[in-house]
């Protein structure tokens, strides 16, 4: 089932650079040619929310999108994604 998400790139694994990275075979399988970016789930949080987080002690909620289409660190991206066999990584149909 397709859900949308939408998150702050916080690093981004070209393909080229994909052996450089400690990636489980399964991801590594999932991703062949494409780009896996890990984002920030939500966007970019203000400054109020940094704080809270940060007195709260809440940890950031990473995800992890494979796509065909590059994004560059520091983006906002929404996707409309698959869920895939592994945890917190998803499969973009849709990039924007």
């Amino acid at each position: 089932m397709a859900q949308t998400v939408r998150g702050e790139v916080i690093h981004v694994v070209d393909p080229d650079d994909r052996d450089e990275f400690e990636l489980t075979e399964d991801l590594r399988t999932l991703a062949e040619s494409r780009y896996i970016l890990v984002c920030r789930e939500g966007g970019s949080p203000s400054w109020f929310e940094r704080i809270r987080s940060f007195l709260a002690r809440t940890p950031i909620k990473a995800v992890t999108i494979v796509s065909d289409t590059e994004a560059s660190e520091g983006e906002e991206v929404t996707a409309t994604v698959e869920e895939t066999g592994i945890p917190g990584v998803y499969e973009a149909t849709d990039l924007r």
